[in-house]
């Protein structure tokens, strides 16, 4: 039988997340909300950690810089195109958003498209389809819920 190390622990937290320990940091890191399989691979590579690593046995060291690879990645190797937030609205400069800070930023532009009463403003406030989408047979389910069929009389 194959004997599992006694240091290993259940859960790591990194930024902000609970990860399983049990699994492979590549896996894991996905857990976090705003980081896919190919940041995930770019933060271990920038990182200097194993992918197929189990995440209980990483080290205080190894936790630390997998943070700060996930606070500033363009600054460590990461290139332009794999980031969530080029060209910023209100700055201008490229960015990675995770976790909360995600959430909170999509519903900010979602507000300001609704605001100056844009296209794509006017389609999320009417639930419909913003990319010329048709509407005759999907998107059924984003519409009112109203009983099917012909009623009786009672």
């Amino acid at each position: 039988m194959s004997e599992k190390p006694e240091n290993i622990k259940y859960f790591v937290r990194i930024a902000s997340t609970d990860l399983v320990g049990g699994k492979s940091i590549i896996m894991s890191l996905r857990k976090i909300k705003g980081v896919n399989f190919m940041l995930a691979n770019a933060i271990c590579s920038s990182a200097g950690i194993q992918k197929f690593k189990k995440t209980g046995t990483l080290s205080e060291s190894e936790i630390k810089s997998i943070e700060e690879v996930l606070k500033d990645p363009l600054a460590l190797g990461v290139p332009v195109w794999m980031l969530n937030r080029r060209h910023d609205y209100d700055t201008g400069e490229d960015k990675h958003i995770i976790t909360s800070a995600l959430d909170f930023t999509k519903e900010f532009d979602l507000r300001r498209l609704k605001k100056i009463k844009s296209n794509r403003g006017f389609r999320h406030a009417w639930r419909l389809p913003l990319r010329g989408q048709r509407t005759k047979s999907n998107f059924r389910s984003n519409k009112r819920k109203t009983a099917l069929g012909v009623k009786r009389k009672k």
